[in-house]
């Protein structure tokens, strides 16, 4: 067991970089895998979810070489750095062949809604599965899509493992319920090996990144307010050269801990801010933060920019609609800024954390109250009541990377030493985490024990 002791710090300053998107490096390896031709992916996020898409899209036949400051093996890569380049020898739309065994997909949802509708199209018969924790997340939510589209898919009550049984597939118009860009992107990327048109319909603005890859891979996609619509056509899909940009569901840890720490102020390099992902940002800026960005430019289609953050008195704000969805990640350390903030503030229509690595708004209410925080669950959200000093204490993230991140941002401002159980999970997404903290000035490290 690996904890992260925290104590109380003084000030953030300096420049960082955090790692590579999460969400784009999961899609640049499994359209890579499906285009016809060689793909170069610089900045791809190591963490232990996209290694998961990394083995299964191996175990499907793939060539996928990575290396980081020359390194090709990946244990040594891994070791030397906290992103990666790949270069993925894509097999083209009907190329990728039977696994001689289950895909694990251990602990990503990405991973296995993604791939479920790759598979569901394919000649063969697949089995995804997962850690304990993926396997407690719903799946019907792309099942039955899936198979309105003629997919074989057979789940355990709505849950994984995940069998799929190869199917020439159909294309379908398909209303969301949820806004959410696994479902959106399952039914797309089934799409590819459908006949007909796929047309996908969102109740709400969800992230974008497999639409824009498609369209730049030369798909026949066509975006119209929230309606996404994919048009056979492209026999081949072109290789991608793309840079990942730094995620920004990872910088919005060292930022809010800049804003609640005295004379704070630094500036992150080359974060993604795709609109659809920017929600927390346009969020804190409503709450009084000294946000800004600068040296906006595009990369591999994304939008980008540097985003500095200073020392900031916050407010309490409501929180909901379509918001909830642009920073679906987010809340965990939204709370805690919450709790510097002066007033109340409320999350609602926030349903969807109930179902995520945990029920996030249960564990965060949970650990955050150890701390000494006023905040209370609401059936879609939580109610946070500030400015209230917070304390250290013994806390756990419950396997959940991001609230394991949040609880040591919040030992950096709380009265005392912070221990944070449980955070092996926090390499998910942010591996290096604690080096990044500490090179800005924060006072944390972790014991295994």
């Amino acid at each position: 067991m690996t904890k992260l002791i925290v104590q109380p710090s003084r000030t953030l300053r300096g420049r960082g970089r955090v790692p590579g998107d999460k969400s784009i490096s999961h899609r640049a390896m499994m359209l890579g895998a499906l285009a016809h031709g060689v793909s170069h992916v610089r900045g791809l996020l190591p963490g232990g979810d996209c290694l998961a898409t990394l083995a299964c899209m191996r175990a499907l036949g793939v060539e996928i070489e990575v290396r980081s400051d020359g390194f090709s093996r990946l244990e040594t890569a891994l070791a030397v750095s906290t992103n990666l380049d790949a270069i993925i020898h894509g097999r083209g739309l009907r190329g990728l062949q039977s696994p001689a065994a289950s895909l694990n997909c251990v602990r990503s949802g990405t991973t296995m809604r993604l791939l479920a509708g790759i598979l569901a199209g394919q000649t063969f018969d697949s089995i995804l599965t997962g850690d304990p924790q993926l396997l407690h997340r719903p799946m019907r939510r792309i099942t039955e899509p899936l198979r309105a589209m003629g997919a074989e898919v057979a789940d355990e009550d709505g849950r994984a493992p995940l069998h799929i049984q190869g199917r020439q597939l159909r294309g379908i118009a398909r209303t969301l319920t949820v806004a959410s860009a696994q479902v959106k992107s399952a039914i797309l990327l089934a799409g590819l090996f459908a006949e007909g048109t796929t047309v996908v319909r969102q109740c709400g603005s969800a992230r974008d990144h497999t639409e824009r890859m498609l369209a730049a891979m030369g798909a026949n996609l066509v975006t119209d307010g929230l309606d996404v619509t994919l048009t056979p056509g492209a026999s081949t899909l072109a290789p991608l050269a793309i840079t990942v940009p730094g995620d920004l569901s990872s910088a919005a840890f060292p930022l809010v801990a800049a804003l609640l720490l005295a004379d704070s102020e630094i500036a992150l390099e080359g974060i993604g801010v795709n609109p659809t992902r920017t929600g927390l940002l346009d969020v804190l800026a409503a709450m009084g933060a000294d946000i800004v960005l600068a040296n906006d430019h595009e990369q591999g289609g994304e939008p980008v920019a540097d985003v500095m953050a200073r020392s900031s008195a916050l407010r309490g704000t409501e929180i909901g609609g379509d918001t909830v969805v642009r920073m679906i990640d987010e809340f965990p350390i939204l709370a805690i800024a919450a709790t510097q903030a002066h007033g109340r503030t409320v999350v609602r229509d926030a349903r969807e954390l109930r179902v995520k690595e945990t029920d996030r708004i249960a564990t965060v209410v949970e650990e955050l109250r150890k701390m000494g925080a006023n905040i209370k669950a609401r059936d879609d959200g939580f109610v946070v009541e500030g400015l209230t000093p917070l304390h250290g204490a013994k806390v756990d993230s419950h396997g959940d990377h991001r609230l394991g991140m949040a609880l040591a941002v919040a030992g950096l401002i709380a009265d005392g030493k912070t221990v944070v159980d449980h955070v092996e999970c926090i390499n998910d997404s942010f591996p290096g985490f604690a080096d990044v903290m500490t090179q800005l000035g924060g006072i944390l490290y972790s014991e295994v024990h």
